[in-house]
């Protein structure tokens, strides 16, 4: 695409930091959203219409044309508020940061299944089934995603419930749920300090993701000289920890919060975040080839951890406004991508530079734990632990009996 379109490093960054901004506005909006209305029918009616601009993406042909078709293929990652809020409501306090882990990080997935699938499997397949034509292939392969998200997104709508008991609507009409107003909703979840510190550590971990996935590839033919093949596969490695690196860190935090409650998820945290910033300094000052793809699995280990630690926390910041507090944090993902993407734009001839930046950030973030205080639990400095059994969040309502079977489906 770069060299069809005649782009330089600048402009592919540009139209990397266009297409999570869309998505930042949408992620504000959809955890409200999803407060009032649920997350299945948000969810699926996202997938269907991020779908069309992805369809279109053969139809550019300038730099200003792509930027727009990529900023609206953003509105796609909103549906991450989404997942989590709906996770949440359906599984148990107990096992909550593993299963948003999970869901989450299998999300995230896709991040490393496009590099992979679309870099050495698809795009050499349409080469081939256009003849060599590499501007016919581009163009025409990305109908494959688009065609993906659409079915998707019917299959959420059609085949999945709102919550264990069903659907929003007949839970409103027989009365066992209260209207909720997303305007209201929005502003519980804001006016919480708790939420914005939780958005910048979330900027430094899923951001970095985010940031990774949009650089490696070029990082890696650039700096060791590979092809646009094998650095997709090497790229593709980051992604592909979600399969399993998210759910830990999520596990890792309901494990601690067992040991030493809410203090503990914020340890976990705080350790994954410090160990994440460490990595990518690390990551920055390898010469080697070999030595930089170990790097680049340890260092998103501790990224996709920190991502999941991060939404063992959330549910629990506002009892009211779970749905606002997810979104306002989901949104700092993208945010973070920005910012980091800027920096990367400013340094087209030092990424190393660019890397030990984000670096500091992120070590920053991780300290940033010593201030989070949740009301109703004890932070690393302050507050003190009501009473759990008179704690409510806003997960699943199930018995005990159930327990085993909701653990099942985790």
């Amino acid at each position: 695409i770069k060299e069809d379109l005649g782009l330089t490093a600048q402009d592919i960054w540009t139209t990397n930091i266009c297409a999570v901004a869309f998505d930042i506005c949408m992620r504000f909006v959809f955890g409200a959203i999803c407060d009032k209305y649920g997350a299945r029918v948000p969810m699926g009616c996202v997938l269907m219409l991020a779908s069309i601009p992805t369809a279109c993406i053969g139809l550019v042909n300038s730099l200003t044309g792509l930027i727009c078709i990529r900023l609206f293929i953003g509105l796609a990652g909103s549906t991450f508020v989404m997942c989590q809020c709906w996770a949440t409501r359906m599984f148990t306090k107990e096992i909550v940061g593993m299963v948003n882990g999970l869901v989450g990080g299998w999300g995230n997935v896709g991040g490393g299944a496009t590099q992979l699938v679309m870099g050495t499997l698809l795009f050499p397949l349409f080469k081939v089934i256009t003849d060599g034509d590499v501007s016919k292939a581009w163009r025409t392969v990305t109908l494959v995603p688009a065609a993906v998200a659409f079915i998707t997104g019917i299959c959420v709508i059609c085949f999945s419930e709102d919550c264990p008991k069903g659907y929003y609507k007949d839970l409103k009409k027989s009365g066992e749920m209260p209207e909720v107003s997303a305007a209201a909703s929005f502003r519980g979840g804001a006016v919480d300090i708790n939420t914005w510190m939780l958005f910048i550590q979330y900027a430094c971990c899923f951001g970095v993701e985010l940031t990774v996935n949009n650089a490696a590839v070029s990082y890696f033919v650039k700096r060791f000289e590979l092809t646009i093949e094998t650095a997709s596969a090497i790229a593709s490695i980051f992604g592909f920890m979600n399969l399993f690196a998210r759910g830990v860190g999520g596990w890792s935090s309901d494990q601690a919060s067992k040991k030493l409650k809410m203090r503990g998820r914020i340890l976990v945290q705080a350790g994954l975040l410090i160990l994440e910033g460490c990595c990518i300094f690390i990551f920055a000052e390898m010469n080697n080839l070999a030595a930089s793809v170990v790097m680049l699995t340890i260092f998103s280990i501790f990224v996709q951890g920190a991502e999941g630690s991060t939404y063992g926390i959330v549910p629990y910041v506002n009892r009211v406004s779970p749905g606002a507090v997810a979104g306002i944090v989901g949104a700092g993902g993208p945010t973070g991508a920005v910012c980091f993407g800027l920096v990367f734009r400013q340094l087209p001839e030092d990424p190393e530079m660019a890397f030990r930046i984000m670096a500091g950030v992120v070590l920053a973030s991780g300290v940033m734990c010593l201030f989070i205080n949740i009301k109703g639990h004890r932070g690393l400095l302050f507050g003190k632990d009501e009473d759990m059994d008179k704690i409510q969040i806003p997960v699943a309502d199930v018995d005990a009996n159930e327990d085993v079977d909701v653990e099942a489906k985790a």
